[in-house]
């Protein structure tokens, strides 16, 4: 599917999930037939999808980590997937830098760092190295509730 310019001023009014595409429409001056359509066509491609978001920080016991992983091995892309598919991993990113992989985590009450390690990052292999970024506060970060 080709990314127009108008799909960018879609998914940008999109930021707003609630906004109606009737609103969207009128400030696009284009149909609400055409944004449903638009939007239709990024949900099926996969491009687009719509979810509750969380301040992780309005959630008492919850944080948010990030995870720094470096690895053993150059496949990058199935270490990735890998990654991804673990409890509370939000994002899996291969990286530039000291980092092969940075995942942005979500532990809470009854799921603490030292479980994700130990109960999912070791079921891994080829993890050379870990380090851990705990957010003590964020700020315009909000997160899908995936615990």
């Amino acid at each position: 599917m080709e990314i127009d310019e108008t799909n960018i001023e879609i998914l940008r009014h999109l930021k707003d999930g609630r906004k109606s595409f009737k609103l969207v429409a009128e400030a696009l001056s284009i149909t609400e037939n055409t944004v449903r359509s638009r939007v239709n066509k990024l949900l099926e491609e996969g491009i687009l999808n719509f979810s509750g978001n969380v301040e992780v920080d309005s959630l008492p016991g919850h944080s948010l980590l990030y995870l720094g992983v470096k690895l053993r091995t150059m496949d990058l892309k199935n270490k990735a997937f890998q990654f991804s598919e673990l409890k509370g991993v939000i994002s899996a990113g291969i990286v530039t830098g000291r980092y092969d992989i940075i995942l942005q985590v979500l532990l809470g009450n009854n799921y603490s760092l030292l479980e994700f390690i130990t109960e999912q990052v070791a079921t891994i292999e080829d993890v050379q190295t870990v380090e851990s970024f705990i957010v003590f506060k964020g700020y315009n970060l909000k997160v899908p509730y995936i615990l």
